[in-house]
């Protein structure tokens, strides 16, 4: 009997120890999961902003990437973004910047294609493709033609667009007034109208992958020098 209760007593004081430990160390591993995580950042360049209240934005603003050289003064840059709108009334947003001469929407549309019975295009010329001209010279094939315009992006009610190199329309940077580098800033101005506007700088991005580095230079001589103890 006296052994019964010395070992029931025995087990009473090991087991809230073994389960303070194993809740210590569950609350250590949680603790680790959770760091880790909250300290990871999302690798995507750009800046997102809000205006009205959040009713409007702009996401992922970005410069595209002007190559190891940067931009100089008077290049043009195209400019990645994607404007929302989260209220039921269309919205129209102007861009602008300080920082350039204007800023445009370039719309690129093919041009008249031929027609394939063979009717004359609307400038005259033969419409199949290569076919000659009425002076003999082969007709030009379809090219595609860019038209500008001021930046102003209307954007429809819960809805958004997107604008970047991938799509039919950019919206360009055209003539800046400084060099600028890649990971540099450029001021943008969007105005949703109705006193519903954002200033805020936009960065040049940089390459996802660092610059090769520049091949060695090797000294050749030539065996006649060598023979001639030059």
């Amino acid at each position: 009997m006296t052994r019964s209760i010395r070992g029931s007593r025995r087990a009473a004081v090991l087991l809230p120890g073994i389960a303070a430990a194993a809740a210590l160390l569950l609350s250590g591993c949680g603790a680790g999961q959770i760091s880790e995580t909250a300290n990871k950042v999302p690798s995507i360049q750009g800046v997102n902003l809000q205006a009205g209240d959040g009713k409007y934005g702009v996401r992922s603003v970005l410069v595209a990437y002007p190559g190891v050289e940067g931009y100089r003064a008077g290049d043009d840059a195209v400019l990645n973004a994607l404007f929302y709108n989260d209220s039921e009334q269309p919205v129209t947003v102007t861009v602008t910047s300080p920082d350039a001469r204007e800023v445009v929407l370039t719309t690129v549309r093919a041009a008249t294609s031929p027609s394939p019975t063979g009717s004359p295009s609307p400038t005259g010329s033969p419409s199949p493709e290569g076919s000659p001209s009425p002076d003999g010279s082969p007709s030009p094939s379809p090219t595609e033609s860019p038209e500008s315009q001021p930046a102003r992006i209307e954007i429809p009610p819960l809805s958004y667009v997107q604008l970047n190199t991938e799509g039919d329309r950019v919206l360009q940077l055209v003539g800046l007034n400084a060099a600028v580098l890649a990971g540099e800033n450029i001021t943008l101005n969007f105005d949703f109208g109705g006193g519903d506007q954002i200033t805020s700088p936009a960065p040049v991005a940089v390459p996802l992958t660092p610059a090769p580095a520049p091949s060695p230079i090797v000294e050749r001589h030539t065996g006649f020098e060598d023979e001639g103890g030059h």
